[in-house]
Order: C-alpha cells, then structure tokens, then sequence
C-alpha cells in the first residue's frame, strides 16, 4: 500500500511541476520527491497523444493547414504552461550577452526578459509554423509525437548525470531525488522503450528515414546541450533543461520536415 501511495504522490508531483494538468495537492515531503523525475516523460506522453489525436482529426476533417500547424504547437505550451520556453528564452538572452560565467548565470536568474529571447522565440514558431506543413503526415502521426517522450527520458537523465552550474536550484531537485541510480534506470528504460516503439511503428510504416533522421537530431542536441551547459556555464540549470526540451523538439520537427522534402526531391 505505501508503495502505490508513493508511485501516486511522484506522479502527482511530477505533473505539478511539469505540466498544468490537474492533479492532487498536498505538502511536498522529501519522499514524495524520490521519483517524481520517472514520470517526467509521461507529461510527454501526454502531449504525444494530443498531437496524435489532433493530427487524427485534421486529416479526417480536411483542416487548414495554418490552423492545424497553429494549434499543434500551441498544445505543449497549453500542457506545460510554457514552462520549458521560459528556460529556452532566458538560455537565449544569456548566451546572447556575450559576458562572462558568472554574468550569464545571473541572466538565467532574472525574471525579466530581453530582446534576444524575445526575438528567438518568434524565429522559433515561425520557423514550426513553416515547417509542420511541410512534413509528411505519416512521419507526424507514427514518429514525431515520440520526441516528446525522448527528450523528456533525456533531460531527467542529464538531471542526474550532468555537471551542475550552481549549489542550489537544479542541484536541489538532485538532493531530493534520493533514489538516483533507480531513477536513472527508470528513465533509461522508457527511453530505450520510447526509442523502441518509435523504430516498430516506422518500420512497418515504411518510415525509416523519418526515425533515423529524428533520433539523430535529439541525439546531436543533447551532445550540443551538454558541451555548451559545460562551455558557457559550468554545467546545468533547469533553465538549461527546459532550453534543450525545446531545441530537441525542435530540431525533430526541422529533421523530419527535411526527410519529407528530400524524399519529394529524390521522387521528382
């Protein structure tokens, strides 16, 4: 019984933290926080399938395009309430300073905005709003809703394993994560699940490329995340964590939306 009453309180901490869906309050306790970092990919999940239904629904529907791309990349910011932009605009202003260490740290830390985050985040819709359309439906409803789930495995896992930039913030969510190399276990088990399920459905969709070329856009930012973190800051922040969820996913969308256009090139 304390064990699914646990399983349960990690969930609902889990999608406190990472997603505005709702789900039961109480008073945190160090316990409570143990796992909580195993459930990170399941508010992916969450997303994927929305993206899934939503792509479902378009297509039946015939919906214009800009509508559809529209509401598709408005339904993680919906889910997380923008949590993991916030970190990709400071990460933005911060490494658009120019300053030294200690001068973009305390960027990450100042809740006001700049110009630079502002403008890489328009360049950054405007960039998905062009690209969705783009993309082979197929490759959007069998292979991209995974991204979700896989940079999600991917940052739990650069939590627990990355050099951390300061002694508080993403270095407390560590201390209170007490079950460490469980939860490392965990997330590298959904990950190779994630991974898995994502290769079956492409191969018997004839999607290959789209998974090759996806995975390997995740994997070159997750790379690029950690050696930049270690460059630039020392290490990681949850500001850093929620920038590399937003470039990775990101970056899958660009990867397969050129998969799509190179296979049209080819066929021509």
């Amino acid at each position: 019984m304390n064990f699914f009453r646990q399983f349960f309180k990690a969930f609902s901490v889990a999608f406190s933290i990472y997603s505005k869906i709702p789900v039961p309050r109480f008073a945190w306790k160090s316990d409570d926080m143990k796992y909580h970092l195993c459930f990170f990919p399941s508010v992916g999940a969450f997303i994927a399938g929305l993206e899934v239904l939503w792509c479902i629904f378009s297509v039946k529907y015939r919906l214009n395009e800009l509508f559809f791309s529209t509401f598709a990349i408005c339904i993680p910011v919906l889910i997380t309430g923008g949590f993991h932009l916030d970190g990709f605009m400071d990460t933005m202003d911060a490494l658009h300073s120019y300053g030294d260490r200690a001068k973009k740290l305390e960027i990450l830390k100042d809740p006001h905005i700049g110009a630079f985050s502002v403008i890489n985040l328009l360049v950054l819709i405007l960039l998905s709003l062009g690209f969705l359309p783009s993309a082979e439906k197929t490759a959007l409803l069998y292979v991209l809703p995974f991204s979700f789930v896989i940079s999600r495995c991917l940052s739990g896992l650069s939590v627990l394993l990355f050099p951390k930039a300061k002694k508080d913030g993403m270095a407390l969510t560590e201390s209170l994560t007490k079950s460490g190399r469980t939860v490392v276990i965990i997330l590298i088990i959904e990950l190779a699940a994630g991974l898995g399920l994502c290769f079956y459905l492409a191969l018997i969709k004839g999607l290959l490329i789209f998974f090759a070329a996806q995975t390997s856009a995740v994997f070159f930012c997750f790379l690029y995340y950690f050696f930049m973190s270690k460059k630039h800051f020392g290490g990681i922040t949850g500001d850093l964590c929620g920038f590399f969820v937003c470039i990775s996913e990101f970056f899958s969308l660009f990867s397969v939306t050129l998969a799509s256009l190179a296979l049209r090139i080819l066929g021509d």
